[in-house]
């Protein structure tokens, strides 16, 4: 006999449906995501204009997306939803750099560049050095160690933001760390910057009066063989916003010392000009 579908059953019914799933941990997710999901309809009770509304939010969201725009992860990043992921992720990392957001910038290519590269193709900002070694959880350098380093120039924008102002590949660069694990490249001091806001997840924004900044920032993905990769940011210390990030991605561990260097030997020594801010980090990898 045919069962009507009811407010009590609905859950049950639609996970019923996916018994026959083959690929047991999708029928778990979809057995969590459909409860949960009803869960929340049923507790909010929306109308069929408030769940049009909600569809046509997330059509919005995709339609945003383009090859140099992610809105999904723009939505998920202020919802929490990334630093969550990455917080369950990184369990049982210890000692190891703590892992961040990737952020929706992170989808060109970075260039291949040699150690003490400048990534800043475009001359303006306050200079900068990087410095750093890449090593084991035990301290141990990693020889051959990757990173893929990107950040937004001194006004706050990614190449591919602004193209007619920037060219593309700026302020990101492929770098393979040395025999002792060390790298090093020269850039600008990044700005903080708003998320973008010209599309729906700038709207949720202004709806909730949530400001869309985030810290000054340079990103980072690390890897090395039998290591877990590894994202990441440095975060300027001092920065406007350090306590307030739109995306919630600031640890504390994180917040890097960019420090004023007058010393035109130094200077020269790194081939930028006098004075500079250099900044030195420590990147650790958990085995994987």
């Amino acid at each position: 006999m045919t069962t009507d579908f009811t407010e009590e059953n609905a859950a049950d019914a639609v996970i019923d449906s996916f018994a026959g799933t083959p690929d047991e941990r999708l029928r778990t997710v979809l057995t969590s995501l459909v409860r949960h999901l009803h869960a929340f309809v049923r507790d909010v009770e929306p109308s069929i204009a408030e769940w049009e509304q909600a569809i046509g939010f997330l059509t919005a969201t995709g339609q945003k997306c383009t090859d140099v725009r992610q809105e999904f992860i723009l939505l998920s990043d202020v919802l929490g939803v990334s630093m969550l992921v990455e917080t369950i992720n990184e369990r049982g990392a210890v000692g190891a750099t703590q892992s961040t957001v990737l952020g929706p910038f992170h989808v060109v290519e970075s260039p291949v560049r040699a150690l003490g590269d400048t990534i800043d193709l475009v001359g303006e900002g306050e200079p900068c050095v990087v410095t750093g070694r890449v090593v084991s959880v035990d301290g141990t350098s990693l020889p051959g160690a990757v990173l893929d380093v990107w950040q937004a120039d001194d006004k706050g924008f990614y190449d591919v933001q602004v193209p007619d102002a920037q060219p593309p590949g700026n302020g990101r660069g492929l770098f393979t760390a040395d025999d002792e694990g060390r790298f090093w490249f020269r850039t600008i001091v990044p700005s903080y910057y708003p998320i973008p806001t010209d599309g729906p997840v700038g709207g949720l924004l202004l709806a909730t009066r949530r400001h869309p900044y985030r810290p000054a920032h340079i990103h980072f993905i690390v890897t090395a063989a039998g290591y877990r990769p590894l994202t990441t940011h440095i975060f300027v210390a001092g920065s406007d916003y350090i306590d307030s990030d739109a995306v919630f991605a600031v640890k504390k561990t994180l917040i890097t010392n960019f420090e004023r260097v007058d010393d035109a030997t130094e200077a020269a020594r790194y081939g930028v000009t006098s004075p500079f801010r250099h900044a030195a980090v420590e990147i650790a990898l958990q085995s994987a």
